[in-house]
């Protein structure tokens, strides 16, 4: 009897570190790729943002497979996540939004659309580590800042008015994501004009000033059929347009229309009204 005893002691004596170890071994590999990480993004976006639920994430510039959604495991280290919208009227290449052309393909030149829907972006640099997932909340920034031209006739019978087109040049026609950096060259927008009694009015969706120069340029056509063009210098009223792209910028001056043949139409007394009540849709 003491000799079976014996044997059976020795087999537990066996038995019991080969199941402690199986045991530590799971308890030590969290995941199906020990020797890598994951990074699982959710993104913030502010209430009431457009397209929120059509927006891309991209890992070391390789988007993602939908959103919110775990990356492929990556080596241990540090890596780039990058998130942005794709709303109307921007196309994205390679990390870099550009507003589309008024006949809907991207441009670093011409006419660019003055009214897309609003652009959201954020990137942050995060440490992986090896046999764990990375839960990350990403903030985005808003990229895109509405601008209201609005002039007052205070010379001259702004019912003589029927149409008014002008452009705006010195703006921004691209942004770079990753670097979160207006890009390109200088381009020019041409937003619709609308005259409601003695209120004339613009209103333009943009990434921001480039160049050194703003200049607005629109042409009055009066009811005879005659027409003047009048050029205004907007850089120094614009100077303050990229501070906070949260809040609409708006404005304001006075125009003075002919009130007899050889007189020029006039734009004076521009007023920047910064964060200003403005609805634009």
């Amino acid at each position: 009897m003491k000799k079976k005893s014996a044997a059976v002691c020795l087999v537990c004596v066996i038995c019991v570190p080969w199941l402690l170890a199986s045991c530590v071994k799971d308890e030590l590999h969290r995941t199906p790729h020990p020797d890598r990480g994951v990074v699982s993004v959710s993104v913030d976006f502010p209430q009431g943002a457009e397209d929120e639920d059509g927006y891309t994430v991209e890992v070391d510039g390789k988007p993602l497979d939908g959103s919110g959604k775990d990356s492929d495991p990556l080596t241990p280290g540090e890596h780039t996540i990058l998130v942005h919208n794709t709303p109307r009227g921007f196309t994205v290449t390679d990390g870099i939004a550009y507003v589309e052309r008024v006949d809907g393909t991207r441009a670093l030149t011409d006419l660019i659309d003055p009214l897309p829907e609003v652009l959201y972006s954020g990137t942050r640099t995060i440490h992986v580590v090896a046999d764990d997932t990375l839960h990350l909340n990403l903030s985005v920034a808003q990229r895109t800042r509405d601008l209201r031209l609005e002039l007052t006739v205070t010379e001259g019978d702004p019912e003589r008015i029927a149409a008014i087109t002008g452009t705006i040049s010195g703006v921004a026609g691209a942004y770079d994501l990753r670097s979160e950096t207006l890009y390109g060259e200088a381009v020019s927008t041409s937003p619709a004009f609308t005259r409601n009694g003695d209120m004339i009015t613009a209103d333009m969706r943009l990434l921001g000033t480039m160049g050194e120069a703003q200049e607005l340029t629109f042409t009055l056509t009066f009811t005879d059929g005659q027409t003047q063009t009048v050029t205004s210098d907007l850089t120094e009223a614009l100077a303050t347009f990229g501070e906070d792209m949260t809040g609409p910028y708006t404005l304001w001056g006075d125009l003075r229309t002919p009130i007899e043949a050889g007189f020029s139409a006039t734009i004076t007394d521009w007023e920047v009204v910064d964060g200003g009540s403005v609805d634009i849709h």
